[in-house]
């Protein structure tokens, strides 16, 4: 019977969504206005005279682009218990999310916003199961590596991490499915709370895991040491592995071995200032994610070059092109207004829209002017690891400005699962691809300015006890691929 209700709801949704896939500008439009409209007898509002923006152009003049310290001010009035400051009335929430100037980061969500939250990562499952005909993985467990649902209170507003709050949201369909128990879940420490989860896992059928690749892979190779099989073994009916946030490329040989077979993946867009886009093709190729137009979402963009060079100049979604670099500017149903989320992505069709997620815009590398990203880097990798043997469970990159001998150069940072024979021979190789990626890269290099990558090959889960020493150990954390600077690899024990 499930099934049976999972697959007409489906098709109805998969109907519904036609609508704004196949008129992406109409629904731009519309969300626009709409925004607007709802806003502006509020305090941002009347700050920035929404009463008199009736176009796009009149928007960008009116509202500036801002990050999380441009609109802290008006953030830390909704979260003093304001009202009507950013978005009608106050928040439900506030995600507590970890920022580097500004502290604890609370992005708010509103009614309106956590409603688009559920309502894609719903249609993401149900476009899978269409598409892909694998229905049996809706009657098995489900369980989704997150961060503790228990939240705190302040001034009606309730605090949490957003994966954590989404568990409070779990469709009536899946919640018999759904692992762990909420108790575990609500374990703070998160070695202890992987070693539950462990004890409540093995041995039951467990179709569908979803979270971050690195801590999946530390839950999955944990219980291989207990084990002493494969993962495929242990879960034989696991058959999907749902993930988000980062690319999947660097981490895919390493779960290829941990599975121990073929399993289907399904890539996701979430974020705490919103739900921007899910794998909706199962294809051979890398996946890329739909844009999602019906989320309450006035998607902006600034191409990544600019950015960098201090121009502004903003884009809609209709004036965007193929294959270029992007900065993802948002305003939202949860009073977001021309925000800068951080995140760079590039679009791989303009029928529909569809992109990819390219990196942070705040993690590049340019301590000689070479702009690199980490979409370079992780193509370079993946390039590089291309029929071979070599598996790498994690790695960052960062320059050497000064070093004792010779001249500066970049160095990767890597923690081998099983390292090359001959490591000089693989770094050639992966310079190779660095330089036919990056053509300033190549002229630096070319031009004897800086001498070609050097790998450093770390100890065993020294990534895992960095991120614990600084707290952000499990959840949504995940380890930077790029610094302009050796915060990060000056704290990390070479082999």
């Amino acid at each position: 019977m499930k099934t049976i209700i999972a697959i007409l709801y489906a098709k109805l949704i998969r109907k519904r969504n036609l609508n704004w896939i196949t008129n992406p500008i109409k629904y731009q439009n519309k969300t626009f206005h709409k925004l607007i409209s709802k806003s502006k007898k509020t305090k941002f509002g009347t700050d920035h005279g929404f009463s008199e923006i009736l176009s796009y152009e009149k928007f960008k003049q009116k509202v500036p682009v801002r990050d999380y310290e441009g609109l802290k001010n008006y953030i830390y009035e909704v979260v003093d218990g304001k009202e009507d400051i950013l978005w009608p009335g106050k928040p439900l929430y506030f995600a507590k999310t970890s920022g580097t100037t500004s502290g604890a980061k609370y992005i708010p969500i509103t009614k309106e916003s956590i409603k688009t939250h559920i309502k894609s990562a719903r249609d993401a499952l149900l476009n899978y199961f269409l598409k892909s005909k694998n229905y049996k993985s809706i009657n098995g467990k489900h369980m989704f590596l997150q961060g503790s649902p228990e939240l705190t209170k302040k001034n009606g507003i309730f605090i949490g991490r957003l994966s954590g709050i989404s568990a409070h949201y779990i469709p009536k369909l899946f919640r018999k499915n759904q692992m762990p128990t909420w108790e575990t879940n609500c374990i703070e420490d998160w070695e202890e709370k992987v070693e539950k989860i462990i004890d409540e896992t093995v041995g039951k059928k467990m179709t569908i895991i979803a979270g971050i690749p690195s801590w999946v892979q530390m839950y999955f190779e944990k219980i291989i040491t207990k084990q002493q099989t494969s993962i495929s073994k242990v879960f034989p009916e696991l058959s999907l592995y749902v993930y988000g946030g980062v690319s999947y490329e660097p981490y895919k040989t390493m779960f290829e071995r941990l599975f121990g077979k073929k399993i289907d993946t399904l890539a996701t867009f979430p974020a705490s200032e919103g739900f921007f886009g899910y794998q909706d093709e199962f294809t051979e190729k890398e996946p890329d994610l739909l844009l999602l137009l019906n989320n309450d979402i006035f998607y902006e963009f600034i191409k990544t070059e600019d950015f960098l060079k201090g121009e502004y100049k903003r884009l809609s979604l209709e004036h965007v092109e193929l294959n270029v670099n992007y900065l993802l500017i948002i305003s939202t149903s949860a009073g977001l207004w021309a925000y800068n989320i951080g995140d760079t992505v590039k679009f791989t069709s303009l029928k529909p829209y569809r992109l990819i997620v390219t990196g942070r815009v705040k993690h590049y590398l340019s301590a000689f002017g070479e702009h690199v990203i980490a979409e370079e880097v992780e193509k370079a990798l993946s390039r590089a690891l291309n029929n071979t043997d070599i598996i790498i469970k994690e790695f960052t990159v960062a320059p050497k400005i000064k070093p004792e001998h010779g001249l500066p150069h970049h160095e990767w940072y890597m923690d081998f699962e099983k390292p090359p024979e001959n490591l000089q021979n693989f770094s050639n190789d992966l310079d190779d691809h660095m330089r036919s990626l990056n053509i300033y890269y190549d002229d630096l290099v070319a031009g004897s300015i800086i001498r070609p990558l050097v790998i450093r090959r770390i100890k065993r889960d020294e990534f895992k006890n960095y991120m614990k020493s600084i707290g952000k150990l499990g959840g949504q954390n995940k380890v930077p691929r790029l610094s302009n600077d050796r915060k990060i690899v000056d704290e990390l024990k070479l082999y």
